[in-house]
């Protein structure tokens, strides 16, 4: 695949950017979780608007259909453009969406896809359960048939967005007879559905993005069923193969741009002696290199990734590599702000606003989120390398 952009794609990237310019929202993303729901729906709608919502959905499906190059310059400039985050947005349009379209019928398809990107839902995702996070075959949340409906019975926890969301993408055990990988069905269940309780979980930086929740006789349709009822794996496994390949490119070009603006932070803040900025400390500045060369890394395997998912035509397993990589470089990033700001990080001051205080406390997160660090480690020694199964 050629990388190298052609007159029409450099003509793609100018519109893009002069698009966003215009339309990137002015205020800053609330801290309230309720009033943050609406500031990402509200520009959801915009780039709906605009024709630039699900940029990488197909046409068909309402999207904008962009191959992957121009989807690159996209999120290139959209993290030049400082555009807000997918954030409340993030399950439906990486995680569900795409799982949809390459798993759902033509009904759900139409029930459930159009109000994603226009901006109307919110959906989160119900995988982990306290018994069964990095082991997820081993979940518990039983689903048992009652005429034309599942009942559900169990617990979720980590469930992003789960307070605020409208819909949820849920694996529970439909067959607890067979092999753990089996009798699973992947299910859409309506978070307003009589019996389902919500307990936001607190995290260090304050947030309460994260949730458990219990199903107490809950009823979802069977109608609800993605994939064949008791085949809910390999659905699942499609849904974290996009969060593992092409949901975080985003992401990885936003980091970049974090690791400048860490720079610019380094060339003004003191730095350990007080008397020179932080970027004539020799530790210091060994280790920004080594951030911005990681980083770098980082975006080539993303073009190698995109390289790949255009042969073949969707995210492989070669995805772990990346998210893996992406996880570590994420944390020493952030672990090299703490160094940058000194001890403004807990005073106040040269941090300003708490901007690289709060990033480091969220970054704690990355190596287990989207699979831990060690189950990442396990896929890249199995599926990529095809080592012996790990006993």
């Amino acid at each position: 695949m050629d990388l190298a952009l052609t007159a029409a794609e450099r003509d793609f990237r100018e519109q893009v950017r002069s698009w966003l310019a215009e339309h990137v929202p002015k205020q800053a993303r609330p801290l309230d979780l309720a009033e943050r729901r609406e500031y990402d729906l509200a520009w959801q709608r915009t780039q709906y608007d605009g024709g630039w919502a699900g940029i990488a959905w197909p046409t068909e499906y309402g999207g904008r259909g962009l191959d992957l190059l121009e989807q690159m310059i996209w999120y290139e400039e959209y993290a030049r453009a400082e555009a807000p985050p997918l954030g409340t947005c993030f399950v439906g349009l990486a995680h569900a969406g795409p799982t949809l379209i390459s798993r759902a019928t033509a009904a759900q398809k139409a029930a459930y896809l159009p109000p994603i990107l226009r901006g109307e839902h919110i959906w989160c995702q119900g995988f982990s359960e306290p018994g069964a996070g990095s082991d997820l075959a081993s979940l518990s949340t039983r689903a048992v048939v009652d005429g034309d409906d599942l009942v559900v019975n169990g617990t979720k926890i980590w469930t992003s967005y789960a307070s605020v969301a409208d819909y949820q993408e849920l694996l529970v055990r439909t067959d607890p007879q067979a092999p753990k990988h089996r009798g699973i069905s992947w299910v859409v269940c309506d978070m307003r559905s009589p019996g389902i309780t919500i307990r936001p979980i607190p995290t260090l930086n304050g947030e309460l993005d994260f949730c458990e929740v219990f199903y107490d006789d809950v009823r979802i349709p069977l109608a609800n069923v993605v994939g064949e009822i008791n085949a809910g794996w390999s659905v699942a496994m499609s849904t974290l193969s996009f969060e593992r390949g092409t949901a975080f490119m985003a992401e990885q070009i936003e980091l970049a741009r974090q690791v400048e603006d860490l720079l610019d932070a380094a060339r003004v803040l003191p730095g350990p002696d007080g008397a020179r900025p932080a970027i004539s400390d020799d530790g210091i500045a060994r280790e920004l290199a080594r951030v911005r060369a990681e980083v770098a890394s980082l975006r080539a395997m993303t073009y190698l990734g995109i390289s790949r998912i255009a042969r073949s035509g969707a995210p492989g397993p070669e995805g772990s590599m990346l998210r893996y990589h992406y996880s570590t470089v994420w944390q020493r990033v952030y672990r090299l702000a703490m160094d940058v700001v000194g001890d403004g990080a807990v005073l106040g001051g040269r941090d300003g606003d708490g901007r690289w205080t709060h990033a480091y406390l969220n970054s704690l997160r990355s190596t287990i989120a989207a699979g831990t660090k060690d189950i990442q480690r396990t896929i890249i020694a199995e599926r990529v390398l095809g080592l012996p199964r790990a006993s």
